[in-house]
């Protein structure tokens, strides 16, 4: 299961996002599901830097992407777009794909709700 989290901040503005897992969908190159949310999760990140313009944080290994920004920069309606679309966009995945993609949505500190699988 491919679990996905969007962060958002105390004044509810977003503030990062974490991938987890698998959705051990189809073998390895082949994995239609996990190309889709790859694709967007990639696309929010180049979209914030090289759009956006801002400082990202990113860390990335196997199975595993974070993406986090600066808390000055969260007001901003390009991030806030940028953020709202790739949660839109891998919340129609998960709600097709619930065996394999889960997003969820976490105030930071506490869990404030969950969608798909």
């Amino acid at each position: 299961m491919l679990e996905v989290t969007f962060y958002r901040d105390d004044r509810d503005q977003p503030a990062g996002l974490r991938a987890l897992g698998h959705t051990d969908f189809a073998e390895y190159g082949e994995d239609i599901v996990c190309a889709a949310v790859s694709a967007i999760l990639q696309a929010a990140r180049v979209g914030l830097t090289e759009y956006a313009q801002l400082d990202v944080q990113a860390r990335q290994a196997a199975g595993e992407l974070e993406l986090a920004w600066r808390e000055e920069d969260r007001h901003l309606e390009s991030l806030r777009a940028i953020a709202a679309t790739a949660q839109l966009a891998v919340g129609e995945i998960a709600r097709r794909y619930p065996d394999h993609v889960r997003v969820r949505e976490e105030r930071l500190g506490r869990n404030v709700g969950a969608s798909g699988g």
